[in-house]
This record gives C-alpha cells, sequence and structure tokens, in this order.
C-alpha cells in the first residue's frame, strides 16, 4: 500500500519539488497539503502539475491532519514548523522536517513529543545525498584533524543563520571529536564577534550574499597544511527530493528523533 503524505509548504521553493515527485510516485499518496498561499486551490493547478489531484490546499494543519496522512513533511517556516510537528505526532503522523531554523532546545521537544506518541521524527537540514555525505567525511576528518571551522554561504534573503546545514554539522562534529582553538575567542582583540559563532565547540560563520544559493565548507587545519570539504547546491530543488522521500519510507522504522540523512545513509 502506498503511503499517505501530507506536505507542508507545498507552493514553497522545495515543497513543490516534493509534492511533484509524491504525484509521480507509485509507493506514495498525496493526501493533504498546506500553504499560506493558494489556499482552496487544487495542489495540481498551485505547483504546475499536469492534472489536477483532488487535493486542495489548506491553511489550517488541523484540515491537513484530518486527511490522516501517515507521514507530514514540512518545508515551512521556522517560526511554525515545531507547532507542526507536535500536532501531527499528536494526531499519530510521523513526520519529516526539511525546514531549516530550529535549534537545540526545538529538537528536544520534538523529540519528547516523538516518544511520548511513540512515532517517529527525520529531520535534516539538508536533505541532499552530498550534503550528506560531506557530513559523513567531516566527521570521519574531525577524527583525525583536531582544528576546523565551518562556512556557509546562501542567498541575502534567507531569515535564520547559520544554514540548516551548517547547524546540523556543527552539532555533529561536536559530538564527534573536540575542536581545539590556538588563540581563545574571549582573547579577541578588536571585535571577537568577527571569529564566528561557537557551535558545539566549532566557530560558524553565515555569509548572506545575492549570488550565493546554499554552500557550505568544513575547514580543516593543520601546521602546513589544510582541507576544504565543500557542498554546493544548484537552482533546482531537486536535490533534496531523493532524501526527503527516503525519510518518509522509513520514518515509520524509527521511534523518537533521528537527526540527518547521513544517519540513514551511512549508519
Amino acid at each position: 500500500m502506498s503511503i499517505r503524505v501530507c506536505v507542508a509548504g507545498v507552493t514553497g521553493w522545495t515543497g513543490q519539488a516534493v509534492a511533484e515527485a509524491v504525484l509521480r510516485s507509485d509507493d506514495f499518496r498525496l493526501v493533504a497539503a498546506v500553504a499560506r498561499r493558494a489556499a482552496g486551490e487544487d495542489v495540481g493547478d498551485a505547483i504546475g502539475h499536469d492534472q489536477a489531484t483532488g487535493v486542495a490546499i489548506t491553511t489550517d494543519p488541523a484540515i491537513a491532519l484530518a486527511a490522516e496522512p501517515d507521514v507530514w513533511i514540512d518545508y515551512t517556516h521556522p517560526g511554525v514548523v515545531k507547532s507542526h510537528a507536535i500536532r501531527a505526532l499528536e494526531a499519530g503522523t510521523r513526520v519529516v522536517i526539511g525546514t531549516s531554523g530550529l535549534a537545540a532546545p526545538d529538537f528536544r521537544d520534538i523529540e519528547a513529543a516523538a516518544l511520548a506518541a511513540r512515532l517517529g521524527v527525520i529531520a535534516a537540514g539538508n536533505f541532499s545525498v552530498t550534503a550528506a555525505t560531506l557530513k559523513h567525511l567531516a566527521g570521519i576528518a574531525s577524527r583525525h584533524l583536531p582544528h576546523r571551522e565551518i562556512v556557509d554561504y546562501t542567498h541575502a534573503g534567507k531569515p535564520d543563520a547559520p544554514s540548516g546545514t551548517a547547524l546540523e554539522l556543527a552539532e555533529y562534529l561536536g559530538t564527534v571529536a573536540p575542536n581545539k582553538l590556538h588563540f581563545p575567542v574571549e582573547e579577541t582583540l578588536g571585535i571577537p564577534g568577527t571569529r564566528g559563532a561557537e557551535i558545539g565547540g566549532t566557530q560558524v560563520h553565515s555569509v548572506r550574499l545575492p549570488g550565493y544559493i546554499v554552500s557550505v565548507e568544513a575547514l580543516f587545519g593543520l601546521p602546513g597544511e589544510r582541507l576544504v570539504i565543500r557542498h554546493d547546491a544548484g537552482e533546482s530543488a531537486a536535490p533534496y527530493v531523493a532524501g526527503t522521500l527516503l525519510a518518509a519510507g522509513r520514518v515509520g522504522e524509527v521511534t523518537g528523533l533521528v537527526r540527518g540523512l547521513d544517519t540513514l545513509l551511512f549508519g
């Protein structure tokens, strides 16, 4: 039987691509859709699908949950995704989160709700397979290279910083190996804030400029040498679709919270 799916943020950049893939898949069935715009419109008309779907977009999560989706896929706004996830879990629906901008306390609350409901949540700052590979490789490097920093680059209008990819990477590396700073940030002369924000023991820098899409660099240094592991995303949302659907297909195997597509790919 196909997995019943609700896509929240269905008219957004990634949400549209995910919904289109769901509509064309034999493994999934779109039963509900949430968005702030195009309310009342058929999903097919709103995202440019080749035919009507019979699913109307709603702004109300309760109406979407009444369709009894098996999985809630969220690509909305960081200000609402936590409440969406908890409401979905309380309604008996598993959750896949692709929205960035959530902090560690948000994920703790979501995990508590998932455990209470005995359901699963899979969240990733980036559902791209290549971004997940960067995280995996950076974890390997951090075991052997004790000095690191992270830089993320995105477009000027991105509301959250750092990016979900950079945040997830920094938090993960902090669990793998400690980072060593040659000179303490608090002793920096001038403006210490230019050294970046400390996340999981790693200094993270966020660049927000026109002309950038999504890029992340994990920088490692030793005397006389350096290693840079970088991920660059193109202008299409296509790289995030396969990972999102992989998570939607496997979230039924999970109880509690799983962070990162790399966990599914590499264990």
